[in-house]
């Protein structure tokens, strides 16, 4: 095979060769053709799309616009955090058990909510700040109500039923 420069077709060896005669051939082994990226390149996106579009679905709400009540937990009968653990007018970043991040959040002390962690706009996960909940990719603040105060986020948090018992927190209802 003879490889080609700018300028060299016809030159090399003494024959006669144009760029066109090696456009079959494929020689690096690891390579993906134009057409197999192009293919699953256009895969990936259609996926992420996908992704983003359940995940911007997944806040859900009743047609009077309350949250949801969803149990926490499941997967585990432990503690999820312990009551001094949770800042007073604040909140704490949680995992209920059954993989889902939840944000423990005690407004007045000794009373525990809970609320998805998962953002309702495009379904990053929300982080405690102070006295608010803030979600860094696209900066919606939710209040420790998991209510929007600041979009672009504008449905709120579901919440997540806790209780309280001897100085620790549980999911589900007492």
């Amino acid at each position: 095979m003879t490889h080609l420069t700018a300028g060299t077709a016809g030159k090399a060896s003494g024959t006669t060769t144009d760029a066109t005669s090696h456009a079959g051939e494929h020689t690096c082994g690891g390579c993906l053709d134009r057409r197999t990226l192009l293919s699953r390149a256009g895969g990936v996106g259609l996926a992420a799309a996908g992704v983003a579009v359940l995940a911007a679905c997944g806040g859900s709400s009743d047609p009077g616009g309350a949250a949801a009540t969803t149990p926490a937990g499941g997967g585990s009968d432990g503690p999820l955090a312990q009551l001094a653990d949770i800042p007073v007018g604040g909140a704490l970043s949680a995992d209920d058990g059954a993989g889902n991040k939840i944000l423990l959040v005690q407004a007045t002390e000794g009373t525990v909510t809970a609320v998805s962690a998962v953002c309702t706009h495009q379904g990053c996960e929300v982080q405690p700040d102070d006295a608010e909940l803030r979600c860094p990719c696209h900066n919606s603040v939710f209040g420790l109500d998991g209510a929007p105060v600041s979009g672009p986020a504008d449905e709120p948090l579901p919440a997540f039923e806790v209780h309280v018992r001897d100085g620790a927190v549980y999911a589900g209802a007492a």
